[in-house]
């Protein structure tokens, strides 16, 4: 059974930092891709971020490029999402998936969240001004 468990989530002001974490088991998370979505209030899941099973290609949501990155160590099946010079609109429950990894060409077309087949509970990051 595959478990995706998120830490690091909290309440922090505008400008501040937070790293999420994403530890992952019952997959073989070397060969999977991993991603980051959000979801705020009264709004549609998004993408927020992914990375490509060896860490090579990533995809970022045109409102976090510059400030959110995300990196992955398989050694211990985690996946993380630095957050740095956080807004208000970063307001939301974050959400790390995994999937079995596609081919090169159809990693970043790929990024709904249709496209992961698993999923953690999600952990609440809230940003005030």
């Amino acid at each position: 059974q595959v478990q995706l468990v998120e830490s690091g989530g909290g309440v922090v002001q505008a400008g501040d930092s937070l790293r999420l974490s994403c530890a992952a088991a019952g997959l073989t998370f070397s060969y999977s891709d991993m991603a980051w979505f959000r979801q705020a209030p009264g709004k549609e899941r998004e993408i927020v971020a992914a990375i490509g099973w060896n860490g090579v290609l990533t995809v970022y949501a045109d409102s976090v490029k510059g400030r959110f990155t995300i990196s992955r160590t398989n050694v211990k099946s985690t996946v993380y999402l630095q957050m740095n010079s956080l807004e208000p609109e970063d307001t939301g429950v974050y959400y790390c998936a995994g999937r079995a990894r596609v081919i090169t060409s159809q990693f970043s077309s790929q990024q709904r969240d249709s496209d992961y087949a698993y999923w953690g509970q999600g952990t609440q990051v809230t940003v005030s001004s």
